[in-house]
């Protein structure tokens, strides 16, 4: 079976900004971007984004995100403390989309992107079309890790019209969009070309 050519092998390389395909040039003709084969130091920096986006998880999951006060009495909860009290209140559609969007979807991109970074380190040529998929679902589904923080900006502005009430955001939603941020600059940085670096040699 013929291998498809890649472009290094034909001296010509794609402007990630513009698109532009042309011949290896220092800067692209059309936008001035610096071009370059790979990204440089992909793999080093998508890892170092990722490791940092896990360390941040853990003080995310175990720091209150919010603080309630219903006649007096006051009280802080956790991401899971809050999904708890939202499936014992009935509910349960904001509990399960509350626990989707900070529990599942930021381990599944911590995995997906794990297991493309390691793959890559060692130019596996193993399930490369599902990797690009996966690659491509990570980032589609990227934007929406950050639901929780929306929820929680959403209720803080909501009940202050009420006078009993009051709910604050607390360090734990900073700390839990700060890891949205980092596992969304770790897929960036990752270099989708590599997974096809196996099949190049």
């Amino acid at each position: 079976m013929n291998r498809p050519l890649y472009a290094r092998q034909m001296n010509v390389v794609g402007c990630p900004t513009c698109r532009l395909v042309c011949r290896s040039l220092p800067r692209c003709p059309r936008c001035q971007t610096r071009l370059h084969y790979r990204r440089p130091n992909s793999l080093a920096r998508s890892w170092a984004l990722l490791l940092a986006a896990l360390i941040l998880y853990i003080p995310a999951n175990l720091l209150p995100v919010m603080y309630t006060s219903l006649f007096g009495n006051g009280s802080e909860s956790t991401i899971m403390a809050g999904v708890i009290d939202f499936w014992h209140g009935g509910s349960y559609g904001i509990a399960v989309l509350i626990f989707t969007a900070s529990v599942v979807i930021p381990c599944m991109k911590f995995l997906t992107i794990g297991l493309l970074l390691v793959a890559s380190r060692h130019q596996n040529t193993w399930a490369m079309h599902e990797r690009a998929k996966l690659y491509r679902m990570t980032e589609g589904i990227g934007y929406w890790s950050m639901l929780d923080v929306v929820v929680v900006a959403a209720v803080s502005a909501l009940v202050q019209f009420q006078a009993l009430s009051e709910v604050e955001p607390r360090s734990g939603i900073l700390f839990f969009g700060l890891v949205v941020i980092l596992t969304m600059l770790s897929a960036m940085a990752y270099d989708p070309r590599l997974i096809w670096e196996g099949d190049n040699n």
